[in-house]
């Protein structure tokens, strides 16, 4: 009986290392599993702003009409000589390459003294919009620079003549519930905010108006796809 004894004991010590290594090793699969499957999964930023503003078309829209649509917001001016047109074409490539009755676009000009509903009807044709839901906004400065405030997307100050037409080249994603949407970074970090630009560099490290590549505008197709579904 003492040999079986021993070798029970020599189990039970086994069994007392073993099992609590298997579940830690089971439980550190299970975690490691979800956080890459949900990292796949687009983030919520926060509800898209409240903005209500004028169209190419002289009529108002808001965030409510936009309910139901996936949309992109930029903010621009028609006679932005350096990123704008770029960010535009980007936007269009967009719109053109998913082709969705619920796809839209919010362009809000932060030049409204000049771009009024008809130089944006002009710069809308100009730039070949055929969508009805690409929507481009003006209104009153100071509550156009509130709105970029609350996107958290830079606008320069209207009241200082070197910044006043400076603004980021980031686009917002939002999805049909009025959320900011993104995805994550290769660090698992939300990157917030797609850039709309071109880069000369496939990995978007250095802008450049000329540049052949543009990343971040094959991740908003991809991820606007995914919302779409």
């Amino acid at each position: 009986m003492q040999p079986n004894n021993r070798s029970e004991k020599r189990n039970s010590a086994i069994r007392k290392f073993v099992v609590p290594t298997l579940v830690f090793a089971g439980l550190f699969a299970v975690i490691s599993f979800g956080t890459g499957y949900f990292k796949k999964e687009l983030y919520s930023v926060m509800k898209v702003p409240d903005f209500e503003l004028t169209d190419q078309n002289n009529k108002k829209t808001s965030n409510k009409d936009m309910l139901g649509k996936v949309y992109l917001v930029e903010f621009f001016y028609s006679t932005c000589p350096t990123i704008c047109p770029i960010m535009n074409s980007n936007l269009k490539h967009i719109m053109e390459e998913i082709d969705s009755p619920d796809l839209g676009v919010i362009s809000i000009s932060i030049d409204p003294e000049n771009d009024t509903p008809e130089i944006l009807k002009a710069h809308e044709s100009k730039i070949g919009i055929k969508s009805p839901n690409w929507h481009l906004l003006t209104g009153d400065r100071d509550y156009i620079g509130k709105i970029a405030d609350q996107f958290n997307i830079y606008v320069g100050d209207k009241d200082d003549d070197s910044e006043s037409l400076n603004h980021s080249g980031m686009i917002a994603l939002v999805d049909q519930e009025g959320n900011i949407r993104c995805r994550f970074g290769k660090n698992n970090v939300p990157i917030l905010y797609y850039s709309g630009l071109n880069y000369e560099d496939p990995e978007g490290l250095n802008t450049d108006l000329k540049g052949k590549y543009h990343p971040d505008r094959e991740l908003l197709i991809e991820d606007i796809r995914k919302l779409l579904k």
